[in-house]
C-alpha cells in the first residue's frame, strides 16, 4: 500500500518523468497534489499498471487530486540541453503550472534540480512508494503515450503506437530499413542501429 504524504505538515506535491530512455519524442513531467485522505486501489507505479488501469485512474486523479499539471520539453531541446536537464526542466514546467503552490516537493529519483525556494526531496523508486508521485508517474505516461499515439498516425512505419518511441527491437528495425525522422534524439547515437539488447519500456 502507497504511503499517503511524506510529512503530515506540508502541502506536497508528487513529481515524476516519463520517456527519459526513449529513442524518440519528447519527455513529459506530472506533478499532482492529493489530498492526504486520498486512496484507490489501483493507484501504483505507472510501470506496473496496464493501458487500462492507468485510463481509469486518469479521470480520477484529475478530479479528486487538488492541482495537477503535465509538461513537457521537446526531442530538440533534449538534444540542445541533454536529457538530465531536460527532465529537471519538464518537472519545473509542470509545477510552474500548478494552480496551487506546494510546500515541499516529492521527487522520482535520486536528482533534482531545485525548484526555486522549494524544499525538495529526492526518493528513488517513490512513484512505489508514495501516492503522490505515483499518481504523477501515471498522469505523465498517460499524456506522453497519447502524443505518442497521435505522432504514429504521420510515421506509421516506427509503430510508435505500440512502443511510445522505446527502442525495442521493433522501433530499431525501423530506424534500420527508415533510417531517423525529425522526432528521434540525435544526440543519443542511435544510428547506425545498435549491437545491444533490446530497451524495454521501462517507464
Amino acid at each position: 500500500m502507497l504511503l499517503p504524504f511524506f510529512h503530515n505538515k506540508f502541502l506536497e506535491a508528487g513529481v515524476d518523468e516519463v520517456g527519459r530512455g526513449c529513442y524518440a519524442g519528447p519527455v513529459y513531467a506530472a506533478a499532482v497534489i492529493l489530498p492526504k485522505s486520498f486512496y484507490h486501489p489501483l493507484l501504483n507505479d505507472s510501470k506496473e499498471l496496464t493501458r487500462e488501469q492507468r485510463n481509469e485512474l486518469r479521470p480520477v486523479i484529475e478530479q479528486e487530486c487538488y492541482a495537477f499539471s503535465v509538461a513537457s520539453v521537446s526531442n530538440t531541446e533534449i538534444d540542445r540541453i541533454n536529457i538530465l536537464q531536460a527532465s529537471f526542466k519538464a518537472m519545473h514546467l509542470a509545477l510552474n503550472k500548478l494552480k496551487r503552490t506546494p510546500e515541499l516537493l516529492l521527487v522520482d529519483g535520486n536528482r533534482f534540480k531545485r525548484y526555486k525556494q522549494l524544499p525538495h526531496q529526492c526518493i528513488i523508486k517513490g512513484d512505489g512508494i508514495y501516492a503522490s508521485i505515483a499518481a504523477a508517474s501515471v498522469l505523465a505516461k498517460c499524456y506522453r503515450d497519447e502524443y505518442m499515439e497521435n505522432l504514429h498516425e504521420k510515421y506509421t512505419m516506427y509503430y510508435w503506437n505500440k512502443n511510445k518511441g522505446y527502442g525495442t527491437r521493433e522501433h530499431r528495425t525501423a530506424i534500420e530499413a527508415h533510417g531517423l525522422c525529425r522526432y528521434h534524439r540525435k544526440s543519443f547515437n542511435i544510428w547506425p542501429v545498435f549491437e545491444s539488447e533490446e530497451v524495454l519500456c521501462m517507464d
